[in-house]
């Protein structure tokens, strides 16, 4: 687990996101980890992440590395509690709000087989995965 934890980070900076989790990478593991960059969380790996509590709301554009140059509005709780452990099996919970929240939470939907689309109506999410699909298709042309 550390070795793959520290390949994610070492892939996670390379595509300059703020956090990947192993199914992302093709690894059926609930893992991923996180750096939002603000000086006080640090960069984190987080193993069995389960939020256990969520407060407020807000709609703000997510992207994400497995879906490059797509954005869109995604309500996610302001705030979070969220239980899991680290990398040596050790039990974590970590109170988030704002872009920490928002990273946590879309980082959990991945290690659940979400992604940040299935949280858009049906218009939308076709709408941007055309776009998507025409810009992957264009690029290859290139």
């Amino acid at each position: 687990m550390r070795q793959l934890a520290e390949d994610m980070f070492e892939t996670m900076y390379a595509a300059e996101g703020i956090g990947l989790a192993a199914p992302q990478v093709g690894i059926s593991k609930r893992l991923f980890v996180m750096d939002v960059g603000d000086g006080d969380s640090g960069p984190r790996a987080v193993v069995n992440p389960v939020i256990v509590e969520r407060e407020g709301s807000e709609r703000e554009d997510e992207g994400c590395l497995s879906l490059p140059g797509l954005f869109g509005a995604v309500d996610r709780a302001q705030r979070i509690i969220m239980e899991g452990m680290d990398l040596e099996g050790r039990p974590i919970r970590i109170e988030a709000n704002d872009l920490l929240a928002r990273c946590i939470q879309h980082e959990i939907d991945h290690v659940d087989g979400v992604l940040f689309i299935d949280h858009l109506s049906p218009i939308k999410r076709r709408m941007l995965l055309n776009k998507w699909k025409k810009s992957r298709k264009e690029a290859a042309q290139r």
